[in-house]
């Protein structure tokens, strides 16, 4: 007994589409745990330097602010805040209009942690896209797009 065509291309179609997904996750993670190594000798977490980037991006921002930018929880950002700060890398302060809500801004110590970040982040990224071309990742970038759009992402 054979499948039918349209029940072969449909059973295709969820299998490709999940290799794709899996694939995409394994990307992010080892993407990751590449970052991770690379921080480790330095004594600096992803959190935190995921924190720092962050607050670099949208200075004054908020802990509610971060932990959305962030997709962390208000409590754990509140706990790498405290880490930022001890270690000299924001100061954080109430906000002018509001002094219920502190905001965190970077010192020049959390520049630094940044910059260092950035050039460890784009080696990596020069290993992982080598021998891919521009074209190419201008049509991933497109496709990912489309698949952000059919989301329902606005921005």
């Amino acid at each position: 007994m054979s499948v039918p065509k349209k029940k072969a291309n449909s059973n295709s179609r969820r299998a490709l589409m999940k290799q794709t997904v899996v694939g995409m996750k394994r990307i992010l993670m080892q993407f990751r745990l590449q970052v991770e190594e690379e921080l480790k000798p330095r004594g600096v977490t992803v959190a935190q330097i995921q924190l720092l980037l962050a607050i670099r991006n949208t200075p004054g921002s908020s802990g509610a602010e971060l932990a959305r930018s962030c997709y962390i929880t208000p409590q754990s950002v509140q706990t790498v805040l405290a880490q930022l700060e001890a270690a000299g890398w924001i100061v954080r302060g109430k906000e002018q209009t509001n002094d219920r809500i502190l905001t965190a801004h970077l010192t020049a110590a959390g520049r630094r942690q940044t910059k260092v970040v950035d050039g460890l982040s784009a080696g990596i990224q020069e290993r992982m896209w080598q021998g891919i071309s521009e074209r190419e990742m201008a049509a991933l970038n497109a496709l990912l797009q489309r698949c952000l759009t059919n989301l329902g992402e606005t921005a």
